[in-house]
């Protein structure tokens, strides 16, 4: 069978990538493809779409979080056994790390992939106008292939017969259909984006008839006959010489509805150097898994779910008890929330959590902190000081009792480097902070607290 690769890229947010992306990604699994989607970016919930309508995790790809490298690795490691890669964008298709360069931009993933661009753009109050924004988009980079276009939220097909033929006309480039204007098949938004998928009630509903619209006005068979190329060889990677290296260690994942942030590579890393990941929930299940050595809690919605997290007195009982015994827990986000003594909801609510890190968090009326950003580690916490690139994107804020802050956030901006704030707390082992971290941007970083793991394992006289 033929491989077929390309991008998804809108002319700004709200272009409707992730509807379109969920409609194509499902009409081309019920057409009998093996369908492999990634995701432009440190998006955590546009992947759970996609993984819900294929069946299988969904992969971020970024370029400025990860070197060219490991993005070509990841990217050819996990689309192996596919027929079909769909790669959906960020933002606008140039958006990315700054205004003067692509990196971190679905144009940069699209020329190190070198994936052709299918362009969404939004045709509601349009006609020729249409042809000078894709001129644009199509000669603002060269190397940038954009190879067809989709017109969402057109008002008909007459409608979108004019937005084609000024398209074609002016451009050269082919329109490959389009999506009519339908307000049941918009995905709601909150605070953080997109409502999760598994909090959508009528998801599987909405995404069929997203699917079907897709079959009826997008020309699949011409879509795939653009993206026929050649499967990525598989690459190697410096990783490789640690496979295997963390053998016999036990790691707890919260993963439920209230932490579910992961970029799922992160986790095949850790199974990859040996270690026996199984998950759990702060907010369903009434004890930790037993024997664990290392616990990663990562971001998601506590504050959605901090009632029913504060309600949970005994999952709260032994993460106390598992950090007191020494033991290393790594949390991100809304896992730095949990790990905190309360959270404060929008509404001003204050539900109790574990009071591991001394402190309290709040929800506020804005984002905190958004965006990339660079990590420096204090010698404190690892012995050196490690670099990171991360991600942050939260409205809650922190307030601590007293701790000292392990991180030193950084960006570059121009010829100079600005602090940005510091974070990052610790007690004992256990370890909270806003960033999230892709570990292959640095995989010392998740060297370093699976080594935290084994040396307490290794302590207790328990062999690994």
């Amino acid at each position: 069978m033929s491989f077929y690769g390309f991008v998804l890229a809108g002319t700004h947010s709200g272009a409707g990538k992730t509807t379109i992306t969920t409609g194509i990604l499902s009409a081309l699994t019920k057409r009998g493809y093996g369908v492999q989607p990634y995701k432009t970016g440190p998006d955590y919930i546009d992947p759970a779409f996609h993984s819900f309508v294929v069946g299988r995790k969904s992969r971020n790809l970024d370029t400025w979080l990860l070197d060219e490298d490991s993005v070509r690795y990841l990217f050819a490691k996990n689309c192996q056994d596919a027929d079909v890669v769909v790669v959906e964008g960020v933002m606008g298709l140039f958006d990315g790390f700054g205004g003067t360069e692509d990196i971190g931009s679905t144009a940069s993933l699209a020329k190190t992939l070198n994936l052709p661009v299918v362009l969404i753009i939004d045709g509601s109050g349009m006609a020729r106008s249409a042809a000078a924004i894709v001129h644009g988009y199509a000669t603002f980079d060269p190397q940038c292939r954009i190879a067809g276009v989709i017109v969402n939220k057109v008002s008909g097909k007459k409608h979108y017969e004019i937005l084609k033929e000024a398209i074609e006309h002016g451009t050269g480039i082919p329109c490959l259909g389009y999506i009519a204007s339908n307000s049941q098949i918009e995905l709601s938004s909150r605070h953080l984006g997109l409502v999760p998928a598994h909090e959508v009630a009528n998801l599987k509903e909405q995404l069929e008839t997203v699917a079907q619209m897709v079959e009826e006005t997008i020309d699949l068979d011409q879509l795939l006959k653009i993206a026929e190329g050649q499967k990525p060889e598989p690459t190697t990677h410096k990783v490789f010489s640690e496979f295997g290296k963390y053998k016999g260690l036990r790691v707890g994942i919260a993963l439920d509805e209230s932490f579910n942030f992961y970029y799922w590579d992160n986790i095949d890393l850790m199974k990859d150097l040996g270690c026996q990941c199984v998950f759990f929930s702060p907010v369903n299940d009434a004890n930790l898994p037993e024997n664990l050595d290392f616990i990663y809690i990562g971001g998601g919605f506590p504050e959605v779910f901090a009632a029913k997290l504060g309600a949970n007195e005994t999952m709260k009982a032994d993460l106390r008890a598992y950090q007191q015994q020494g033991k290393p827990i790594y949390a991100e986000c809304g896992g730095l929330m949990y790990l905190t003594e309360a959270i404060t909801d929008f509404q001003g609510k204050r539900e109790i959590m574990t009071g591991i890190l001394p402190g309290e968090t709040r929800m506020t009326g804005k984002l905190k902190h958004f965006g990339y950003n660079e990590i420096v580690t204090s010698q404190e916490l690892t012995g050196r000081a490690l670099g990171i690139r991360a991600h942050e994107f939260h409205r809650s804020e922190y307030t601590d009792h007293g701790l000292t802050p392990q991180y030193t956030l950084t960006k570059n901006r121009g010829t100079d480097r600005e602090v940005l704030w510091h974070c990052g707390y610790k007690n004992n082992r256990a370890f909270g902070a806003y960033a999230h971290v892709h570990f292959y941007s640095e995989p010392q970083w998740l060297y370093f607290w699976l080594d935290q793991g084994k040396l307490v394992k290794e302590n207790s006289n328990e062999s690994i």
